[in-house]
């Protein structure tokens, strides 16, 4: 209880307001980016994310509108509407929403793994001999002619035909 000075009135603070309005500010601006997020997201993606269908709607005409200021209003408008989920609703579609991203992220290392492989493969002929070693059942042939004509079209700045089918199948193999 504190004192006021002018008529010497006892005021009574509450000891809770609820969040600041800085902190509600906060919280929407966390919202809008996280509908941000998922409105970049595939359609089937956003199927698997637990939302109100009302909100999934909304989500999906983000993708139908092209002007800028009309973007950043609907942006706006989705956190708004995600401002009426709870914190379970939010850990629920963060949880998800992780686990869609993580899958992303460990099938972009392979990519990356893949595209390294087949670089190594055209820069050196031991890493094409240690591949005959763990793969014997594979068309050595087809991949040699792949590697010789992928060097090829590097020296003579052809299109990079065999260059792609090499990856295409280093990926069919499953490495």
């Amino acid at each position: 209880m504190h004192i006021n000075e002018k008529n010497r009135t006892p005021k009574v603070v509450e000891a809770d307001e609820g969040p600041s309005k800085s902190e509600l500010k906060r919280q929407m601006t966390e919202r809008q980016k996280l509908a941000e997020v998922l409105a970049a997201l595939s359609s089937d993606a956003l199927k698997t994310i637990p939302l109100d269908e009302a909100i999934k709607v909304a989500i999906a005409e983000t993708n139908k509108i092209k002007s800028f200021e009309a973007i950043r209003r609907h942006k706006q408008y989705l956190g708004k509407l995600m401002r009426f989920l709870d914190e379970e609703e939010l850990d629920a579609i963060q949880k998800r929403l992780d686990a869609i991203q993580g899958v992303s992220k460990a099938e972009t290392a392979k990519l990356h793994f893949l595209e390294s492989y087949r670089d190594r493969l055209i820069a050196n002929d031991e890493a094409f001999t240690k591949m005959i070693e763990q793969y014997p059942d594979m068309d050595i042939q087809n991949m040699r002619t792949l590697i010789r004509n992928a060097r090829r079209e590097k020296e003579q700045n052809k299109p990079p035909k065999a260059y792609r089918e090499i990856f295409r199948v280093l990926k069919d193999m499953g490495l």
